[in-house]
């Protein structure tokens, strides 16, 4: 090794002794995830219904809910700009690449100098210029590991707003379905309500019964006629929202949603009957948002390297290869020029502005692992409300349908009783109404349940499948580190 050489080696010998260390989370700091979920359901595991989970808008049986999911997918504005993200970082990381390979130039000159009476003297000159930066300390391959991990976060971003997109959608297009079903309903009750009317008129008119009857029974039409406008506009709400999410205009949704095919009743969709219920570990694995967050680490990690490496000594190699001659033509008899260079750079003193970047830089570390930790929580959070929430729903509902099939019978027997005279008009007008509330409440309550299966579906990250099935340009789907070893904690005793 030449002599010149060795303070180098000494100085950078000296830098690593006292380089600072990548933060590391303690033990206890990430959250363990858990074997099993608290709340139990009879659900399949999901990898024994993946389909499920990955296209589960299809298993609603509505195939009005399947091509608005899907055509948001396609055509949101969110999920294009994330497309956009996705773009730029694979550029990005490109560009990194780039940084270890050789460097390559063509340069050409002419020039034509005048001395004074001297005649004017003609050079031409053709060559080829190389560089490259030997990646001593690895602060080239840090850097490409950290575009290479912001690739990844970037790829799992998109496919989170596709989970949150088909989710919105899903829930909007519930939302309006209820509000129609829940508009037939009360139309229903409103047509009950007008015939009682006409028969308490006919009533008052035989003296059977007096105006304060008449009456009542006017009230009770118009307060339910003035409940149509509130959910008249929920479905013009609904519908506008569905509209934006999918990129379109209102007026092009308007007639295919309120138009029911062959003049069917608009129905909220109906949750399959079998879900595919992931793991925990699985379902953090799976989750977009959680990949993203341990992606962002890894990082993160890597960035800590790349500033660590710019404190240690740098290498860069270039040289030149080239003709010159005093007249074009004579070039290629002209000499061969070339020259070789090696250069060695050594930070000795800047004002302690390195160090303080590897600290930014470690600190950066410190809060990607925090934010990666509340990701995890976050998301089992998520997943123990959407059971919790699914099991609550469907027991309401049952008990709803058994109120609303109690509340029609009631209505139909205090009808014909107050037809026969047998019960006064105050009765019928309570059966009405709580006939109304009844079913109204079970119509709330089918979409509530519905949204509830959205919202589990969500939260164990179902939707993002479809983009790596049509985008073979997507990043893997290893899992990161800090996942692993977050997954990996769940078993320790």
């Amino acid at each position: 090794m030449p002599k010149s050489f060795l303070p180098c080696a000494v100085v950078a010998v000296a830098l690593a002794a006292c380089a600072t260390q990548p933060y590391t989370p303690a033990s206890g700091d990430l959250p363990v995830v858990p074997p099993a979920w608290t709340e139990a359901l009879d659900a399949a595991p999901a990898a024994a219904g993946g389909e499920r989970l990955a296209y589960w808008w299809r298993h609603f049986g509505d195939a009005g809910l399947s091509t608005l999911v899907e055509q948001a997918l396609e055509r949101n504005n969110d999920v294009r700009s994330a497309r956009a993200a996705l773009r730029q970082a694979r550029a990005q990381r490109a560009v990194s690449a780039a940084g270890l390979q050789p460097t390559l130039d063509f340069a050409g000159s002419a020039q034509r100098a005048r001395t004074d009476s001297q005649p004017a003297d003609n050079l031409f000159q053709v060559g080829v210029d190389a560089a490259w930066e030997v990646d001593l300390a690895g602060g080239l391959r840090a850097g490409l590991a950290a575009a290479e991990a912001d690739l990844l976060a970037s790829a799992a971003s998109l496919d989170d707003t596709r989970v949150s997109i088909a989710a919105e959608v899903a829930l909007a297009y519930i939302d309006l379905r209820g509000n129609q079903q829940r508009l037939a309903v009360a139309r229903a009750n409103l047509a009950n309500q007008e015939e009682t009317l006409q028969i308490t008129r006919w009533r008052e008119q035989a003296g059977l019964v007096t105006q304060l009857e008449v009456e009542q029974a006017r009230t009770s039409v118009e307060q339910t006629r003035a409940s149509l406008s509130s959910l008249e506009d929920a479905v013009a709400q609904a519908i506008n929202s569905l509209a934006v999410l999918g990129a379109q205009t209102p007026g092009d949704l308007r007639a295919q949603l309120l138009e029911a095919p062959g003049g069917a009743l608009a129905v909220v969709p109906r949750p399959a009957d079998t879900l595919a219920v992931s793991l925990p570990a699985d379902t953090l694995r799976q989750r977009p948002d959680v990949r993203a967050a341990g992606l962002r680490v890894e990082a993160a990690r890597a960035r800590v390297d790349e500033a660590q490496a710019a404190r240690y000594p740098s290498l860069r190699l270039s040289g030149s290869l080239g003709l010159s001659a005093l007249t074009f033509g004579a070039l290629d008899s002209a000499g061969v020029a070339s020259s070789l260079l090696a250069s060695v750079g050594l930070p000795l003193f800047d004002g302690g502005a390195l160090a303080a970047q590897v600290e930014v830089r470690d600190a950066a570390l410190e809060q990607t692992y925090h934010e990666y930790g509340a990701a995890v929580l976050t998301a089992l959070g998520e997943v123990e409300n959407a059971l919790t929430a699914l099991r609550t729903s469907r027991d309401s509902l049952a008990s709803l349908d058994r109120a609303a099939e109690a509340a029609a019978n009631a209505d139909e027997l205090a009808g014909q009783r107050y037809a026969s005279g047998l019960v006064d008009f105050q009765v019928v007008l309570d059966t009405q109404r709580t006939r109304l509330n009844a079913e109204d409440a079970v119509v709330s309550a089918a979409a509530q349940f519905a949204a509830n299966h959205v919202q589990l579906y969500k939260a164990l990250g179902g939707g993002w499948s479809a983009q790596r099935a049509t985008d073979p340009q997507s990043a893997s789907d290893a899992a990161p580190a800090a996942l692993s070893a977050t997954a990996a904690s769940s078993s320790a005793p």
